[in-house]
């Protein structure tokens, strides 16, 4: 780490930041000389810090905060090291850091160490989850009263309508793109193919498989912060919204994930199209854990306008194999790429909670040898399925007493996850639609 810095004489002050429950990234401005310290010591700040609110508040009587004096954590880094900010016009450095107690353990509030320990559970039983991220996205212009997308910098124009895997609209936002792969490389950020989706000003860009879960929850943390801030110096908003526009698909953020076993072979690989035992057992845990995980799939007020039938985010329970309107889907191909993919998650969501609690399921499923019902055929929405919580309030109350989620996170990440969203419900229900989403525009 420090070796990078080194090399990089121009970087003058580092940012050390790690992500809340919401994933904003909270942290530190350091100047380049101390950042030795801060690698070899870490850094300070309240455990509260990773369990404020949307708008950066402390939680009303958090036993985090008075009840315990707000009592500091210890920051260290992670092992991403440092890396370049492109968004910035001083040339700055990014160092990831997680929380941890003064007595070296891990703190279990923190999404990442979440995710750490579902990794764990799959290293005990020799097994290794492969995983890749499907991210959408809006381009907007926020300048007026009313959002709508940006001015093309090669026309002059606006679109007027989506149009979905439209060369004519990526090329209409090209130095955009052009300036965000190459940031990406800076970033080493494995960002693959980029596509118009079906919203005005949406777009489409996956990440590519890492066989460290770990690594793919930093890549879309990452990825989201540097597509928001990049977007913001080309003079329009970007922004992760689950459903910023009424009348337009929102923004999904879908998981694709195998499984290899101590010898590298894929688990879900039968070699033919229907997948092995224990594909069926992960989808089982998928489905089992859906209801309760529908908090970390959809955890803003403004997810649940995403979360309504026939609007391309799935809303009943159910799997289906090359069935888009499934909420797990397995699609078609090589069987040596035999995976599951999850469609329920939308754009606002913390990766590290995403990760955790599909993988979590999962695994649930494969130790439980959890079954399945049958898969789906055709239009899943004119099915009679169990659905998904369709209320945010609904969402809290079952993640909070799910058994499912209890053996997947912490107690004291669940108590923290439901003190947050409790608070946020209260005030966002005070606010009008178009303060929803002016706080929600930069944050999620």
């Amino acid at each position: 780490m420090k070796n990078w810095l080194r090399k990089h004489p121009e970087v003058r002050t580092i940012r050390v930041a790690a992500a809340d429950l919401n994933a904003q990234a909270r942290g530190k401005r350091v100047p380049t000389r101390y950042a030795d310290k801060v690698v070899d010591e870490g850094t300070r700040f309240p455990l509260s810090v990773l369990n404020l609110d949307i708008w950066g508040e402390d939680i009303d009587d958090s036993p985090l905060v008075f009840e315990t004096g707000d009592a500091d954590g210890v920051l260290k880094p992670t092992e991403r090291g440092f890396m370049p900010m492109p968004w910035l016009e001083a040339p700055t450095a990014l160092l990831p850091i997680w929380m941890f107690r003064e007595d070296g353990r891990p703190y279990e509030g923190d999404p990442r160490h979440a995710l750490r320990a579902v990794v764990d559970r799959f290293k005990a039983h020799g097994l290794t989850p492969v995983v890749a991220v499907e991210l959408e996205f809006f381009l907007i212009d926020d300048s007026g009263r009313k959002l709508q997308v940006p001015v093309s910098p090669r026309s002059g124009k606006r679109r007027k309508a989506a149009e979905t895997l439209s060369i004519r609209a990526l090329d209409a936002f090209d130095t955009f793109f052009t300036d965000l792969y190459e940031a990406c490389e800076e970033m080493d950020i494995p960002a693959d193919t980029a596509i118009s989706e079906a919203g005005l000003g949406q777009f489409e860009v996956n990440l590519m498989h890492c066989d460290d879960a770990l690594r793919a929850a930093d890549d879309a943390w990452l990825f989201k912060m540097l597509v928001k801030g990049l977007a913001r110096r080309h003079g329009f908003a970007a922004s992760f919204m689950a459903k910023p526009y009424e009348d337009y698909a929102g923004s999904g953020l879908h998981t694709h994930f195998s499984v290899l076993d101590a010898e590298g072979r894929n688990i879900f690989d039968d070699g033919g199209p229907q997948g092995t035992e224990m594909l069926r057992h992960a989808v089982g845990g998928c489905l089992n854990a859906m209801s309760g995980s529908t908090l970390i799939f959809a955890p803003h007020w403004n997810s649940y306008d995403r979360l309504v039938p026939d609007a391309h985010a799935p809303t009943g329970i159910c799997w289906g194999y090359e069935n888009r309107t499934a909420a797990v889907r397995i699609p078609s191909g090589s069987s040596r790429a035999r995976r599951i993919e999850h469609r329920v998650a939308g754009g606002d969501v913390n990766p590290y909670l995403m990760l955790a609690a599909i993988l979590g399921a999962a695994l649930n499923g494969i130790e439980a040898r959890a079954e399945p019902p049958a898969p789906i055929t055709g239009n899943a929405y004119a099915l009679d399925l169990p659905q998904v919580p369709t209320t945010w309030a609904d969402a809290i109350d079952t993640f909070e007493s799910s058994p499912e989620i209890a053996a997947i996170f912490a107690p004291e990440l669940i108590r923290n996850f439901v003190l947050t969203k409790r608070q946020e419900l209260h005030y966002m229900g005070e606010l009008t639609p178009e303060e929803r989403v002016e706080i929600y525009l930069d944050t999620v």
